[in-house]
C-alpha cells in the first residue's frame, strides 16, 4: 500500500508539472507577452515622437521574460504538491473526531483484550488503515498484547509518531528544492540582463540607451518576480509544516487519551 501511494504521488506530481507548464505558457503567449509588447511599442512611439512622458511600470512588462515564466511554472507546481499533501493531512485529521477504540470511561484494557480492540481498526477502509493514527493505535495494542508492558506500548506510540514526522519532513524535499530554484532562476535572469546590457554599452556611448535600458529591466524584473514568488511559497511551506507537525502531536495525544490511560496489567 505504501508503494502504491508513492507511485500515485509520483504520477500526480508529474501530471501537476505538465499542467503547470501548459497553463502558464498558454497565459504567456495569449495574454502576457502580447500586452507587454503593446506597452513597449507605445512607449517607443512616444519616445520617437519626442513627447515628454514618464514610462509607467506595467505588470505585463515585468512578467514577460522567460525567467519569470519559469518561476510561475514552479510556483504552480509547488502549490499543487502542497495542496495534495495538505488534503491528505486534513483527511487524517477527520479520524480524530471518531472513537476508533470503543473504550468506555473507567474500562481497563488487559493484554489479552488487545486483539478485540484492534478489530475496529482493521475494519476501517484500507486507505484509512494506513493513516498515522490507526497504524499507531494498532501497533501499540499489538506490542501490549505481546509484551504485556505499558512502557513498551508507550514507546511504540512515540516511535511511530517520530518516524512519521521524519517521513513528512523528507517528503517536502521536492518543495524545498523548488523554493531554492525559484530565486536561482531569478538570479539567472539578472545575470543574463546585465550581460546583454554590457554587450550594448557601445550603443549607450553613442547616445542610444534604449537597448541597455531594456536589458537592465530584464535583470531587475526577473529578480523582483522571483523574490516575491519565493516569499509566497515559503509562507505556504511553513503553514504546511505546521499542519503536519500538529497532526503528529495531536495523534500522539489522542493515543495517550484514548488508549494509554486505559492499559492495565495484572
Amino acid at each position: 500500500m505504501h508503494n502504491n501511494r508513492l507511485t500515485t504521488e509520483f504520477f500526480y506530481q508529474l501530471f501537476a508539472l505538465i499542467m503547470s507548464l501548459i497553463i502558464v505558457h498558454t497565459l504567456y503567449i495569449s495574454v502576457v507577452r502580447p500586452n507587454a509588447q503593446a506597452v513597449l511599442e507605445q512607449q517607443l512611439a512616444k519616445q520617437a515622437a519626442g513627447e515628454a512622458f514618464i514610462p509607467q511600470r506595467s505588470v505585463f512588462v515585468v512578467m514577460r521574460d522567460y525567467e519569470q515564466e519559469s518561476c510561475f511554472v514552479l510556483m504552480l507546481w509547488a502549490m499543487a504538491i502542497m495542496g495534495y499533501k495538505a488534503r491528505r493531512t486534513f483527511n487524517e485529521y477527520t479520524l480524530m473526531r471518531e472513537q476508533l477504540i470503543p473504550v468506555a470511561e473507567g474500562t481497563s484494557i488487559l493484554p489479552e483484550d488487545s486483539r478485540d480492540y484492534t478489530r475496529p481498526l482493521q475494519a476501517l477502509p484500507l486507505q484509512q488503515q494506513h493513516y498515522l493514527l490507526p497504524r499507531t493505535l494498532q501497533s501499540a495494542l499489538q506490542r501490549f498484547a505481546t509484551t504485556g508492558s505499558i512502557q513498551d506500548a508507550a514507546n511504540t506510540v512515540r516511535e511511530h509518531c517520530q518516524t512519521q514526522a521524519d517521513r513528512l519532513d523528507a517528503e517536502l524535499s521536492i518543495v524545498r528544492y523548488i523554493c531554492w530554484a525559484i530565486p536561482s532562476i531569478g538570479f539567472i535572469g539578472t545575470v543574463r540582463g546585465i550581460g546583454d546590457a554590457l554587450g550594448q554599452a557601445y550603443r549607450a556611448v553613442e547616445g542610444d540607451i534604449g537597448g541597455v535600458t531594456v536589458s537592465l529591466g530584464v535583470a531587475f524584473n526577473s529578480t523582483f518576480v522571483a523574490l516575491v514568488i519565493s516569499i509566497v511559497i515559503m509562507f505556504m511551506v511553513h503553514q504546511l509544516q505546521l499542519l503536519q507537525e500538529r497532526l503528529v502531536l495531536d495523534s500522539q495525544q489522542y493515543c495517550d487519551t484514548h488508549l494509554m490511560r486505559h492499559l492495565r496489567v495484572h
